[in-house]
């Protein structure tokens, strides 16, 4: 059963490499990134699961944090440098 999930990840990675290469838009590219360090956390724990290594969740655990904190960062790069691209605030509805 747990081989079957990191086959699954390991395709779901793949697929997401694919996106992350042919994505038209940079926002297609930064959720392909995100999707890829989503699914190598969960490779970590599930390869610490198959060792009998607690500490790979622990491991997992901040390279999920990290991977949060990076796409927020990117994402607030992209949206000072290119205004036109974010929801005008005083824009009437």
């Amino acid at each position: 059963m747990i081989i079957g999930a990191i086959i699954a990840l390991i395709v779901t990675v793949a697929l997401a490499l694919t996106r992350a290469l042919l994505g038209p838009s940079v926002f297609d590219r930064l959720q392909a990134a995100n999707t890829i360090g989503t699914c190598a956390m969960m490779l970590l724990a599930l390869l610490g699961f198959l060792d009998d290594r607690p500490e790979f969740l622990d491991l997992a655990l901040t390279y999920g944090l990290l991977n949060v904190i990076g796409v927020i960062a990117v994402l607030r790069f992209f949206l000072q440098t290119n205004p036109g691209t974010a929801a005008r605030k005083d824009a009437q509805p």
